[in-house]
């Protein structure tokens, strides 16, 4: 088999169990529910990628077919959103590259998922910018496939670097990430906090994660995180078995929605932009 453009994928994992904020994804956002917004958004992504949502929802697939989007229903034991695409994978790898996996050798397959650029976008983010979105997918093709996964990260304003529901990071000297966590990270000893942020940059985690498919693929291979319940965040499973996370900035601030506070903050920012 010749070597293959690569192809990129986006894939929204959704259910409606949320702990925090049940049903959050069919909740309405001034006319639209969430799931829609998100879809429209990645649907303005200029980088040819096809679109799957990945749901155990019955009620979150009729939605989504009904903006022709491509859906598949997953197993509700499952514990993130890159878990549940990963769970269908290799459906979403037949589709996009029209193959049965079943009938290809070993090496054709494994060069196929190598060049497959899965973007993992949360269906909790109403107005993600699509344009970040086409940026990771630039940085991935431009790369030549390396990178095993990419995420984009901002800078925090004072008001987030205390709250649990902004993800943080740290970043190595090659801007890769050296752990996430819902807390303020790095601590700033001897400093009252409120001054913290004039100490360092502090820097929030958009959310969505661009996944090299024969990377998401082992999902299920890697050691499961004492870290990942803790924090109840899923890249640090990866984190943990050595996986490493090239970073690329962007500005702005990046709801994701999590809270009733936040759902409100969204319908209030729809009723800016409608």
């Amino acid at each position: 088999m010749k070597k293959e453009t690569f192809k990129t994928i986006i894939a929204i994992p959704g259910r409606l169990k949320s702990s925090r904020l049940p049903n959050k994804l069919i909740a309405d956002i001034n006319g639209k529910s969430m799931i829609q917004r998100v879809i429209e958004q990645c649907k303005k992504v200029k980088s040819s990628s096809d679109l799957f949502l990945c749901t155990d929802s019955k009620v979150i697939a009729e939605i989504c077919n009904k903006l022709d989007v491509n859906v598949l229903l997953t197993s509700e034991n499952i514990q993130s959103g890159s878990e549940r695409i990963a769970s269908v994978l290799s459906e979403i790898i037949e589709k996009k590259w029209n193959v049965n996996l079943k009938d290809i050798d070993l090496k054709d397959k494994s060069e196929i998922y190598k060049n497959t650029f899965i973007i993992n976008v949360q269906g909790d983010q109403p107005f993600i910018d699509e344009k970040v979105i086409d940026k990771m997918i630039n940085i991935f093709v431009r790369n030549n496939g390396i990178n095993q996964v990419i995420t984009p990260i901002y800078k925090l304003n004072k008001e987030s670097i205390f709250n649990p529901n902004v993800v943080k990071l740290v970043l190595n000297n090659n801007n890769q990430v050296l752990y996430f966590s819902r807390s303020p990270i790095p601590f700033i000893r001897g400093i009252e906090e409120l001054k913290w942020h004039e100490n360092t940059d502090f820097w929030g985690h958009v959310g969505i994660y661009g996944y090299r498919a024969d990377v998401l693929s082992n999902w299920n291979l890697y050691k499961k995180s004492n870290l990942e319940n803790l924090e109840k965040l899923e890249q640090l499973r990866l984190i943990e078995s050595g996986i490493v996370f090239d970073t690329f900035l962007v500005k702005g601030d990046f709801l994701s929605v999590d809270t009733k506070s936040q759902l409100y903050e969204a319908i209030e920012i729809a009723k800016r932009i409608n």
